[in-house]
């Protein structure tokens, strides 16, 4: 007892003197920000996924430019993208030429706290550019007005000098050249398809504002209804419907394939995750069509194959996260009332009076029961067309609906469930840590095939959000089966079930899964089957970024002193000549082959995933006959051209 109360006692003593005054910081100005990124931009990365931060810097300057157009200044925007290096040039008022320095590298300061100047614009909490400097390497800014111009450069955040200039031949506008700081990416590069598609995003929400990138224009003269002509990768069903009033633009059609896609935006800005106004135009479409036929269908089956989307424009708007991809604002608008000196009105209990606008539920809802009621009643060649397409969409899902409730009845019977799938407590229980809010981001599920593989990651997973599940055998080809086939097959039935997206993707219940299989011809064809599975009957899985494989090492090289995995053979090559001598270079078929304490490293905070991506132009079908179809002379030309020898993987010891 005497040893144990010691033990307390000296635990005590190095307390106090491990934490005291001396470790309380403050980070000034943009510390907190190289120190903290993922606050301000979601995440890093170089450039690889389409939502790494550099393009959320590029986002972040062109939202400005953004928001002066919709001010009604400037109709131009120059964007040059050169190595790693952007320039980005409006037409503007110009940032006021006394606050440049301020306006850029001072937290919380900017023009936007109020609806005065910019009513409806996307960056409002004085952030934006204050990012962008923080994580560039270089950053220049010069604003113009009047013939004169203020500028500022900075390294890293930290001002290297400023000054202004009396006379200069410039047209009124900002100036934003930066480089991405590869201190905090590492490995900058631009993938131009990602910029390109925010480029004509914005031309298609901006009717009369031209984007000149790298020197091609792009310009929309039909706004929405061109992002979703230009997107279409099958024929629609009929006519797309392109209904638009003050501060909301909708366009929806329906086609033959599963699930829905619908693109969202939010004063211009891409909400790619949805929010409140996405909820509320889904909710609306299937309303609004059960109250014109007057019969009570399903939504999703009004939904079914359906492709749209949704602009509406709303006073500072409120987003979850920096990054800006969902709406989390519940009302049109929502300020403090103020009194006629501009002081804010008090209740008698002390709270400040809001004054708050519709809904957007409501306003969104109105819109589309008015405009699309009175659409239908116009054009009754439509009617029949989406009646029978909501009514084949009901016949088939209550046919599935009943060989999926059997499938699930037998195999609970049998406790397939549970040999299959090891959940995270992350779904049971309630005393998780005070962030789980976050870590409902991390949530992921990884689909493994055979008991070896799935043996290994469930023993190193983190349990608190980590799931697995496990694959027995090949699944079928779904791009070959009916529909009801695919329904019947336990595999694929039971992974449904686990993902919790058997009525409503928005049940689903990981936010990644992950496709881990062996690197062999066998885990690339299971990969190739469940990707299969996944775009043809739940595409908006990938389409919302949900859907990754798991990149795991395809060697081990080592020496004495050291060892490196290595994911590629270039890499390999490059550790062989780092690590010189004696090295012994081991080759990994299977995930089963890569010991527990080995694993634990390829599936932390820092493994590495490859993002599934489908464009919005891209044709399911296309691909799926191309790599799922026939065996044609095409297909046989590409894996030709694209196969690597096993001689080149195989194991080597030198």
């Amino acid at each position: 007892m005497i040893f144990i109360a010691r033990i307390f006692e000296m635990a005590e003593k190095r307390t106090f003197e491990d934490y005291n005054d001396t470790h309380i910081k403050t980070l000034e100005g943009v510390e907190h920000i190289r120190r903290r990124p993922g606050m301000y931009i979601g995440r890093l990365g170089n450039g690889s996924n389409p939502g790494d931060g550099i393009y959320v810097l590029l986002k972040e300057i062109v939202d400005n430019c953004i928001d002066e157009f919709s001010a009604g200044f400037g109709n131009k925007v120059l964007i040059d993208i050169e190595g790693n290096q952007v320039r980005v040039r409006d037409f503007g008022r110009g940032i006021p030429l006394g606050s440049v320095v301020k306006a850029t590298s001072e937290l919380n300061t900017g023009g936007k706290f109020d609806d005065k100047v910019f009513k409806k614009s996307v960056g409002l909490n004085g952030v934006g550019t204050k990012a962008v400097n923080a994580l560039s390497e270089s950053f220049y800014v010069e604003s113009f007005r009047e013939g004169e111009s203020s500028w500022a450069s900075y390294t890293r955040g930290e001002l290297t000098g400023s000054g202004k200039k009396e006379k200069v031949n410039e047209k009124n506008g900002t100036l934003v050249v930066f480089t991405p700081d590869n201190e905090m990416f590492g490995g900058v590069e631009f993938n131009m398809d990602y910029v390109e598609t925010m480029v004509k995003n914005y031309s298609y929400l901006k009717k009369g504002l031209t984007l000149v990138l790298n020197g091609t224009p792009y310009k929309s003269e039909n706004g929405l209804l061109d992002l979703v002509r230009e997107n279409m990768s099958e024929t629609p069903l009929y006519e797309p419907i392109h209904l638009e009033d003050d501060d909301i633009e909708i366009v929806l059609t329906h086609g033959n394939s599963y699930g829905e896609n619908i693109s969202s935006f939010v004063n211009g800005q891409h909400t790619r995750d949805g929010g409140t106004h996405l909820a509320a135009f889904r909710e609306a479409i299937a309303k609004t069509l059960k109250d014109y036929f007057k019969k009570d269908y399903k939504p999703e089956d009004c939904r079914q194959g359906i492709i749209g989307a949704i602009s509406i424009q709303i006073q500072e708007p409120n987003f979850e996260g920096q990054t800006k991809t969902k709406l989390g604002s519940t009302y049109m608008w929502e300020k403090y009332k103020t009194d006629d000196h501009g002081k804010k009105i008090q209740n008698a209990d002390g709270s400040l009076e809001i004054d708050r606008g519709p809904t957007i539920r409501s306003f969104v809802n109105d819109f589309v029961a008015r405009h699309l009621d009175n659409y239908l009643r116009i054009h009754l060649d439509l009617v029949p067309i989406i009646e029978n397409k909501i009514k084949e969409s009901q016949a088939e899902r209550e046919e599935i609906a009943g060989i999926q409730k059997k499938t699930r009845e037998r195999n609970k019977k049998a406790n397939v469930y549970n040999k299959k799938l090891r959940d995270c407590r992350y779904h049971f229980c309630d005393k998780m840590p005070k962030d789980k809010e976050d870590m409902a981001e991390r949530t992921s599920i990884f689909i493994t095939e055979g008991d070896s593989a799935s043996g290994t990651i469930t023993k190193v997973r983190d349990a608190n959000y980590q799931a697995v599940f496990s694959l027995r055998g090949k699944p079928i080809n779904c791009y070959k089966e009916s529909r009801k086939k695919v329904a019947e097959n336990e595999e694929l039935n039971l992974l449904v079930s686990a993902l919790g997206v058997e009525d409503d993707l928005d049940n689903l219940r990981y936010n990644n899964i992950i496709v881990a299989t062996d690197a062999d011809d066998d885990g690339m064809h299971i990969r190739m089957l469940v990707l299969t599975f996944f775009m043809k009957y739940y595409p908006d899985l990938i389409r919302r970024g949900h859907v990754h494989i798991l990149q795991t090492p395809l060697f081990r090289v080592a020496n004495k002193k050291e060892r490196r995995y290595c994911y590629s053979p270039e890499e390999k090559d490059k550790a062989v000549k780092a690590l010189k001598t004696a090295v012994q270079i081991t080759r990994f078929k299977g995930l089963g082959e890569i010991s527990s304490n080995e694993f634990v490293d390829f599936i932390g905070d820092d493994m590495r995933l490859d993002l599934v991506k489908l464009s919005d132009e891209e044709s399911i079908s296309d691909i799926m006959e191309f790599y799922m179809g026939d065996n044609t002379v095409d297909r046989q030309n590409f894996i030709r051209a694209n196969l690597k020898s096993e001689e080149e993987l195989e194991d080597v010891n030198i």
